[in-house]
């Protein structure tokens, strides 16, 4: 089992960045990827984007699509989630979560993911 801590979220005004970190510890050698989510009030739990961690290839959900970046750092065992051009609707908890297997994976699907953490609060004020 992986044990996720995620941190960086915060109050930031629309069109300024923040940036996201996951830190992992336990089996962590054993993740095959990991993604990030994220869940406004009252709504569904929905992928924002992901990146396998051998190699590195990343996805991502339209919505962010050319504003965020994911990367990591294997030293650290840390996942990050660089925010720009941040707009109201980006407004929620983000969550990372981790992937041991790519058997059965849906990267976009949320039941996919194995293990997840508390969650950090973004807000962006308009």
């Amino acid at each position: 089992q992986v044990q996720l801590v995620e941190s960086g979220g915060g109050l930031v005004q629309a069109g300024g960045s923040l940036r996201l970190s996951c830190a992992a510890s336990g089996r962590t050698f054993t993740t095959y990827a990991m993604g990030w989510f994220r869940q406004a009030p009252g709504k569904e739990r929905e992928f924002v984007g992901r990146v396998v961690w051998s190699g590195g290839s990343t996805d991502y959900a339209d919505s962010v699509k050319g504003r965020f970046t994911i990367s990591r750092d294997n030293a650290k065992n840390t996942l990050y989630l660089q925010m720009n051009s941040l707009k109201p609707e980006d407004t929620a908890v983000y969550y990372c979560a981790t992937k041991y297997s790519k058997n059965n994976y849906d990267y976009q699907d949320r039941r996919g993911y194995d293990d997840w953490g508390q969650g950090t609060q973004v807000t962006v004020s308009s």
